[in-house]
């Protein structure tokens, strides 16, 4: 067989890995190859790309369910989507800008085995909580299904969201049933200029603990982008009907009066900010590390204080704070003291996402896991793939 594989049809996926299993022979899984600077490099003597299986498969709009295989490209699949003014809930990003690959490229398979999930992830949930059912290939070259194509049928419910960031390392996915939703009537961003970390992360959390129902909130600080040129700007997203958002849009002006510089972004604009924030297009056109902190919604303010009195960063905080972008302005390994740092400030993970090849040989990419956590990943992957040949050492050495 030849260095790269293209199947077009899940048998042919099938035999491709069975083939490779049998031969115990490492194979990269790839979908258009738009996140492969993202992890660990996988050695492999052979590429299995996939977004060769392509297409949808079945689109109720009226049950909101939609079967797609899984080298769908995820343009497509949010074109077609739009078309019936629905959409992904948990609106995937597209990394393209960051990462360095080709625009817009990636399929709805790579979204679901990395679980991107984007602003919304507040309200909506991540990309996991939104999968009904999959086909997939294991390691062992034998095609299976699990879940279905309502929320009724759980049968394999869990296996389907367990796919969900394991970067291609149990299973090769052919096609999933997705749960979709319909798109808001109108979107606007409530916005508090000049507060600092410790100030917006109180509105925050405020803001998400009021009957106002924010989608997203975010915090970017002064010169972070042209949009928070002049002041630390603080964004509250609010999507839905005009009667409602009308609403509730007094009740936040309300609720944080005690902040009174304020502002309000409509329409196409506002969702044009989200859209940047998601795609982290302010960290695009850099080839400094960039981190993933996933800690605590009251956390973050504090991690930013303490890193800044370590690091030069820059830096955005999503999720109400519970996300935190930080870009480090030194190519250094910073994955230790990053992670101390977390322990030290209420705990939680660090995910380096952007890196050259050299750092990311150098350093723990994903989370390390207790011993406790690798024996049951190192079983799993036994389970589904007992030869290890399906990216080996994408996310952790072994497995």
């Amino acid at each position: 067989m030849g260095e790269g594989f293209h199947p077009t049809t899940a048998d042919e996926l099938e035999a491709v890995v069975k083939w490779a299993s049998a031969e115990r022979t490492p194979l990269e899984v790839i979908g258009s190859g738009s996140k492969r600077n993202w992890g660990r490099a996988v050695q492999s003597a052979h590429t299995l790309r996939v977004d060769g299986i392509s297409g949808v498969i079945d689109y109720e709009p009226a049950e909101l369910v939609l079967t797609v295989k899984a080298g769908t490209p995820l343009r497509d699949v949010q074109t077609l989507l739009k078309e019936h003014n629905q959409e992904l809930p948990f609106e995937p990003a597209d990394l393209s800008a960051v990462l360095g690959g080709p625009n817009q490229a990636g399929t709805i398979g790579g979204v679901l085995a990395t679980n991107l999930s984007g602003p919304r992830r507040l309200k909506a949930g991540a990309a996991r909580d939104h999968v009904l059912g999959l086909e997939a290939v294991s390691g062992r070259g034998e095609i299976f299904k699990a879940g279905g194509r309502v929320v009724k049928n759980v049968t394999g419910y869990d296996l389907s969201r367990g796919f969900c960031s394991s970067w291609g390392t149990l299973a090769v996915a052919t096609s999933f049933s997705i749960k979709v939703l319909p798109r808001a009537a109108k979107e606007c961003t409530f916005v508090l200029l000049g507060l600092t970390p410790q100030e917006a992360s109180s509105a925050m959390s405020e803001a998400m603990g009021s009957s106002a129902e924010v989608s997203s909130a975010a915090h970017l600080p002064k010169g972070f982008c042209p949009l928070s040129q002049e002041h630390p700007i603080t964004l509250l997203r609010l999507e839905g009907i005009p009667v409602s958002i009308d609403y509730r849009l007094n009740k936040l002006r309300s609720i944080l009066k005690r902040f009174p510089s304020q502002e309000l972004i409509e329409g196409q604009a506002s969702r044009k900010t989200w859209g940047d924030l998601r795609d982290l297009i302010p960290f695009a056109g850099s080839d400094k590390p960039l981190w993933k902190l996933s800690v605590s919604p009251t956390a973050g303010q504090q991690m930013i204080a303490e890193l800044e009195k370590r690091f030069a960063i820059r830096w955005m905080m999503d999720w109400a704070g519970g996300l935190v972008w930080v870009e480090m302005q030194g190519v250094e390994p910073h994955d230790v003291p990053l992670r101390r740092l977390i322990a030290e400030n209420g705990g939680g993970h660090a995910t380096l996402l952007r890196a050259s090849a050299e750092l990311r040989t150098s350093v723990d990419v994903f989370q390390p896991l207790s011993e406790t956590l690798m024996g049951l990943s190192k079983r799993l992957k036994a389970q589904f793939d007992p030869h290890n040949i399906l990216n080996p050492g994408r996310m952790y050495a072994g497995i």
